[in-house]
């Protein structure tokens, strides 16, 4: 009888440890691979993640490739395409008529508007006629250095009247969008990137990719943390913005430890020319006109990758004191300035996430 009760006992620790081997997906089953592309953004976009063999992460990296190939399309302000009503067509029929356009692009709008209306007016899809000039203005200095200049503050005053974001009609039930004012533009720069990255997480980790992170230009979303026995959480660079232009390696400030949520950065290093000795970035305040001048960068942690692309342009703009209280008004959100001195700062929760933080650097 007792011979009987060991095996039973026996038989069922054996079935136990089974279900226990079989019913849970081991890291070691798991490899890391990473794939990149250019020609969408502007900009190199990588996906690096753990899957349990290569076919399956191609798979998933071809289906974000071609994802990010058709919203780059949709957003593009500057190319036509074949059977693609985009942000360009929307812009070269201001005034004219209504422009039928996809689903992404009236989210992505409306997005914006909710966000200029709720969280800050530093930045608005409709500032087009103004950043388009300063494009113009960039564009020929980087081409023609010793003859850069300033565009006239005259004509940016005069495009800066066609730039009332509550001057674009949504028509759901129709699908369109229009410009009410003819030489009105759009330009969703700030938050295209952000949008496009979310979307494309989302999708992938609704197909089950679920440990994997993407990364477009300065805009980083994670999804899961790493299937990866020697780590917890993905270390996410947060650009130099002194070295950027340096040869050396390790060009970064800080890193910040994070899974399940989006970092992205806004700087002064990306897009610029120069005027007699003074960078001119792509960052511009609606209110001067200008340049932003009150950090050399700023990076925002928080969930949603569109959110987080938003509030890194408007934190670029805002000064430090109303950026902070922004940020201390929102939830789960947190932000890392760069001052032009090097002195950083960091919001009190951010603070254990950071690899080197001090509050002092170059």
């Amino acid at each position: 009888m007792r011979k009987k009760l060991y095996l039973i006992l026996y038989a069922l620790l054996s079935i136990l440890i089974v279900l226990s081997a079989t019913g849970c997906d081991s890291n070691r089953f798991y490899q890391q691979y990473s794939y990149e592309f250019f020609g969408t953004f502007d900009t190199v976009v990588q996906i690096k993640g753990y899957t349990k063999n290569k076919k399956q992460f191609d798979e998933y990296a071809q289906y974000s490739h071609d994802r990010f190939l058709h919203l780059n399309a949709l957003f593009d302000i500057y190319n036509d395409y074949d059977s693609i009503n985009n942000i360009k067509a929307i812009n070269d029929n201001a005034g004219i008529q209504p422009i039928i356009v996809s689903n992404e692009i009236i989210e992505l709008i409306e997005l914006s508007i909710k966000y200029y209306t709720d969280y800050s007016q530093k930045v608005n899809v409709a500032m087009g006629p103004v950043l388009n000039i300063w494009h113009i203005y960039r564009e020929s200095g980087n081409k023609a250095p010793n003859s850069a200049t300033l565009p006239p503050l005259a004509e940016l005053e005069a495009a800066s009247q066609l730039t009332n974001i509550y001057d674009i009609t949504i028509n759901k039930e129709n699908m369109t969008v229009f410009l009410e004012k003819k030489g009105m533009r759009l330009d969703l720069g700030a938050v295209a990137k952000g949008y496009a990255t979310e979307l494309v997480a989302n999708e992938l980790n609704e197909e089950g990719f679920n440990s994997f992170l993407i990364t477009s230009g300065g805009n980083v979303k994670t999804v899961g943390s790493p299937k990866s026995d020697e780590k917890s959480n993905w270390g996410i660079g947060l650009q130099n913005p002194f070295y950027f232009d340096d040869s050396k390696q390790d060009n970064l400030i800080d890193v910040v430890y994070v899974s399940d949520t989006s970092v992205v950065s806004s700087g002064d290093y990306q897009r610029y020319y120069t005027v007699d000795d003074t960078r001119l970035h792509h960052i511009i305040d609606p209110e001067t006109l200008m340049p932003a001048n009150n950090f050399r960068a700023v990076a925002v942690i928080t969930q949603d990758s569109t959110l987080a692309d938003f509030l890194s342009t408007a934190l670029f703009i805002l000064s430090f004191e109303d950026g902070k209280a922004l940020v201390e008004r929102l939830e789960e959100t947190d932000a890392y300035w760069v001052f032009g001195d090097g002195t950083v700062y960091a919001t009190k929760p951010l603070v254990s996430k950071l690899k080197t933080y001090s509050n002092k650097t170059q």
